[in-house]
């Protein structure tokens, strides 16, 4: 095997698994975890600070030149879109006029026309229309609704630390489940669920160290993502919540090591809905030290349908558990 320019030795990202166990067989991480710890974890993420801010959606949704961009966020109805020279804007999605909805609009030359009578918003007050803080953190565009989130506004939200820019690939996911944002959240706080609910993706997974505390709130984890037969990439991730409705995977050992996987919940109905709804938007930054990943960043616009598709397929059981948890909470039933 030859050596690398920069003296270290190269290996292979991928490891042949020897023969482990098979499915019922594995370790049961039942007593692991304990339906307390992961309260507990919840209840700590809910009280950090937002500022009030949601994720909407991906970066690449809202186009300079391209049609407006529109969510449903806390029962308010936003609409986004972009000036000529990139600039994002966002505001209530209601024509203050009569009520058409923006979201059907159009945008001319930077501006947002509503199609019913002509109303144009640039972005600043008008005509009643007042905008909406928004930030683009590059991968994905935030709203501020304070009203919605009731909590001191900050100027912009917590964004989790990535890949350097233009390192790494990144791909945004986005699916809706019958839930509130604490199901979703309580999903990625149970990393024991992995190998057992997700055997098509994770083996050999193992939580090697439980959050400590306020100042410690770190669930470190061993596994290895399947790729193919017993072909698999051993990784070492942390697990954090920054905030009420984000957590945020990050690979800290092993092949792809600054990774993220960040997995933002944002409610769609109001508080207290009897049908809540809440929209998952995952993004996955991917990055490697790898000479050959070059390769990936160049391929990224194959690539990213292909991530979307492996996250659909995780996000197909993991909204399930998030919605059975909210029916028993729902019902009076939830045992934890």
């Amino acid at each position: 095997m030859s050596g690398r320019g920069n003296g270290k030795r190269w290996s292979p990202p991928l490891r042949r698994r020897g023969r482990g166990p098979h499915w019922a067989a594995q370790t049961p991480t039942w007593r692991q975890a304990r339906p307390a710890l992961i309260a507990d974890a919840l209840k700590r993420a809910s009280a950090r600070p937002s500022g009030n801010w949601f994720v909407v959606g991906a970066s690449r949704q809202v186009r300079a030149g391209d049609r407006p961009y529109g969510r449903t966020v806390g029962g308010v109805e936003v609409v986004l879109w972009r000036s000529d020279d990139g600039e994002p804007h966002a505001g209530p999605g209601i024509c203050p006029h009569l009520g058409a909805p923006l979201r059907d609009s159009r945008v001319v030359c930077g501006t947002l026309v509503c199609h019913w009578h002509g109303l144009a918003l640039d972005g600043s007050a008008a005509a009643g229309w007042r905008p909406f803080p928004v930030h683009d953190d590059g991968v994905l565009v935030w709203v501020r609704l304070d009203e919605v989130g009731g909590e001191e506004p900050s100027e912009r939200p917590v964004v989790p630390a990535r890949p350097a820019a233009g390192r790494g690939v990144d791909s945004v996911f986005t699916a809706t489940g019958r839930c509130e944002p604490q199901d979703v959240v309580a999903n990625r706080l149970d990393p024991w669920h992995g190998s057992w609910f997700h055997p098509y993706s994770f083996v050999d997974l193992s939580v090697v160290r439980e959050p400590q505390g306020d100042e410690d709130d770190v669930f470190v984890v061993d596994v290895s993502f399947r790729v193919a037969g017993r072909l698999v990439v051993p990784v070492r991730a942390e697990f954090t919540a920054p905030e009420p409705r984000t957590v945020v995977m990050r690979i800290t050992d092993g092949e792809g090591a600054t990774s993220v996987v960040e997995t933002h919940a944002t409610p769609l109905t109001g508080p207290d809905h009897e049908r809540p709804r809440t929209a998952v938007v995952e993004a996955v930054v991917a990055a490697s030290d790898r000479p050959g990943f070059a390769v990936a960043r160049a391929a990224a616009p194959v690539l990213r349908p292909l991530m979307r598709r492996t996250a659909g397929r995780l996000w197909r059981d993991d909204l399930a558990y998030a919605e059975r948890r909210w029916t028993l909470r729902s019902t009076g039933r939830f045992p934890g």
